[in-house]
C-alpha cells in the first residue's frame, strides 16, 4: 500500500508565509506527476498547483506569483512554498500523486489535507 501524509499547515496572518510538505511512503516504485488542491468551506475542491515529471509546473491564476510547488524525488516528497498569504487562500489543502506500487500500476493517490488558515 502508499499513502501521502501532509504537514505544515498553520494560523498565519496576512502577508506571511508558510510551506506545505507532503511525504509518500509505502511500497513505492515510482512516481509520476504531482500536485496540490485545495477546498474551502462550502467551495469545491480546486487544483492549486501541479508538477511533471519533467519538472514543468502549472498554477491557478490566483495563486501565480505568490505559491511556488517543488519536489524532492530522492526523498518522495512534494513542497507547497506559499508566500503574501491572503484570507481568501483559507482551506484544506491536500496533495495528490500518480505512483506505481511495487505490484500494481499507476494510481493516482491523495492525502488526508493539512488546514491552512489566514486571518486579516
Amino acid at each position: 500500500q502508499v499513502q501521502l501524509v501532509e504537514s505544515g499547515g498553520d494560523l498565519v496572518q496576512a502577508g506571511g508565509s508558510l510551506r506545505l510538505s507532503c511525504a509518500a511512503s509505502g511500497r513505492i516504485r515510482s512516481i509520476d506527476d504531482m500536485g496540490w488542491h485545495r477546498q474551502a468551506t462550502g467551495k469545491q475542491r480546486e487544483l492549486v498547483a501541479g508538477i511533471t515529471t519533467g519538472g514543468s509546473t502549472n498554477y491557478a491564476d490566483s495563486v501565480k506569483g505568490r505559491f511556488t510547488i517543488s519536489r524532492d524525488n530522492a526523498k518522495n516528497t512534494l513542497y507547497l512554498q506559499m508566500n503574501s498569504l491572503k484570507p481568501e487562500d483559507t482551506a484544506v489543502y491536500y496533495c495528490n500523486a500518480k505512483i506505481a506500487s511495487r505490484d500494481t500500476p499507476y494510481y493516482v493517490y491523495w492525502g488526508q489535507g493539512t488546514q491552512v488558515t489566514v486571518s486579516s
